[in-house]
């Protein structure tokens, strides 16, 4: 079998795959002061690779990702309820956060929230049921129907 000459599109989703996955980190670490956040940075993440498996293959993304997304979300649940319950053990109310400007060796002073890890609670969650649903559907086989009813 004749294997398609698919160079185009394999060059063009390693560029957009990149640009998605920077935008998404943007997105992730600007959303406590500005739009964005957990999950957009979760959805363009997912995008990115989901273009990756529509491009490459799932054998082969699966080889280079070997990432379990069902737990990614599991994961990143228990992060975010922790992030809410975490400020109950100082006295605040549920989800309430704490920030302020710190000074970080080579970077400078910084501005750092608490809310950073809730988001990156919900980017996980996100990231994860965002593709195991469509690697759900996009591996579903059919075979279950066929034997309804025997």
């Amino acid at each position: 079998m004749r294997q398609p000459n698919d160079l185009i599109l394999r060059t063009t989703t390693q560029l957009i795959a990149f640009i998605l996955l920077g935008f998404s980190v943007y997105l992730f670490f600007a959303g406590h002061n500005a739009p964005g956040g957990g999950f957009i940075g979760g959805l363009m993440t997912s995008a990115a690779i989901i273009l990756m498996y529509m491009t490459y293959g799932f054998e082969k993304i699966e080889k280079i990702l070997p990432v379990n997304f069902r737990t990614l979300f599991v994961t990143g649940l228990f992060i975010a309820t922790l992030a809410g319950v975490g400020s109950m053990f100082f006295g605040g109310s549920f989800l309430s956060h704490a920030d302020g400007y710190y000074q970080i060796p080579l970077l400078g002073e910084k501005h750092l929230a608490t809310a950073l890890i809730f988001d990156l609670g919900v980017y996980l969650v996100v990231v994860g049921i965002t593709l195991t649903i469509i690697l759900s559907i996009s591996t579903d086989s059919g075979d279950e129907s066929d034997n309804v009813g025997v």
